[in-house]
């Protein structure tokens, strides 16, 4: 499946953050003056759906922030809706900056920011040792399976974190980064699953290289040249894995599209139905799925406490800084929650 030199522009709508400051900063004041945390969405801006999904909760969020705050001409868009349990947090795009905001379950109330009521140094607590606590099987030789979408910004921060480890226990684990059976970010996700999917196939060694690259840079062009991968044989790959489970097909076909937004992607679905993946990243240890915080440091302990008997490589220690969500810098991050799907 070859893009055949066209150019593939992927527009990414977004607020004019500068210039909807006053309105933005009247809403909050507003807010404040009314005693609560949230804008009740009544009259012309209800959101009136009954048990809505969490699909239609964040089209319709996206919806009333483009119908009324914005300006003509601009608007956000929507990159994913995560259930916190009794709200929504629905990611939106502005100018290239992912931003929070949160919905009720209803779909009536719209919350511009949501408080943890908790000190943070015991919600990091929590955070450790509910992971060390996990009971992860052992295996002589570990199975790990990550599960992404190419383009999903907390999918690529848990390939960051990853990578050193893959590196790491390299002959020692199986480990792996498979594809959710969906797309969230455009056209663009669908070659890139293809491309990782077939150079990680059939050309295994020269996958860390690039995806060490492209977590980094998002040239998938200078990434392929760098890692000294077979175009062609990569070309061929991604032709025969395309006919063979649709992928073009279902993509163009908006019928086809889960919730008629999401175009499938297939080519794992099997394994996807198997671990009950629901988004982006999703990671499995030994036939199970365990929450990981991203950093090199933390992925290593979790992989390594499913071996029956740790080598020695799991002695070292790697770094413990939270990889950064997104294409860029490796490190940075501030959370380990963040997921598309």
């Amino acid at each position: 499946m070859e893009e055949k030199g066209k150019t593939i522009t992927i527009k990414v709508p977004s607020f004019n953050v500068e210039k909807n400051f006053w309105k933005i900063l009247s809403i909050l004041l507003l807010i404040t003056l009314a005693g609560s945390m949230y804008v009740n969405l009544t009259g012309k801006a209800v959101l009136t759906l009954t048990q809505p999904s969490a699909d239609e909760i964040g089209k319709k969020v996206v919806d009333f922030i483009n119908n009324n705050l914005v300006q003509p001409g601009t608007s956000a868009s929507l990159v994913s809706v995560k259930d916190m349990g009794s709200y929504y947090e629905i990611i939106t795009s502005y100018q290239g900056q992912q931003i929070p905001v949160y919905a009720t379950k209803d779909g009536k109330i719209l919350f511009l920011q949501a408080i943890e009521m908790t000190e943070t140094q015991k919600t990091q607590t929590q955070t450790t040792t509910q992971q060390q606590t996990q009971e992860i099987p052992k295996r002589d030789i570990p199975d790990v399976k990550v599960f992404i979408m190419s383009y999903c910004p907390f999918g690529i921060q848990a390939v960051k974190a990853l990578l050193p480890v893959m590196k790491l226990l390299d002959g020692k684990a199986n480990i792996t980064i498979h594809y959710v059976d969906y797309i969230m970010h455009g056209e663009k996700e669908v070659y890139e699953n293809l491309r990782q999917y077939c150079i990680q196939k059939e050309q295994r060694d020269k996958f860390y290289d690039y995806m060490l690259c492209f977590v980094q840079s998002g040239d998938y062009q200078k990434c392929l040249n760098e890692a000294k991968v077979d175009v062609n044989k990569l070309n061929v790959c991604m032709n025969e894995t395309d006919q063979k489970y649709n992928v073009t097909k279902y993509y163009q076909d908006r019928s086809t599209w889960l919730s008629g937004a999401y175009p499938p992607f297939l080519v794992e679905k099997d394994l996807n139905d198997k671990y009950g993946v629901r988004g982006s990243p999703t990671i499995i240890i030994n036939d199970k799925e365990v929450r990981v915080n991203r950093s090199p440091e933390a992925f290593k302990q979790a992989i390594c406490q499913a071996f029956t008997n740790p080598p020695a490589e799991c002695n070292q220690t790697l770094s413990t800084e939270t990889a950064s969500p997104g294409i860029g810098p490796l490190t940075g991050g501030s959370t380990s929650s963040g997921s598309c799907g």
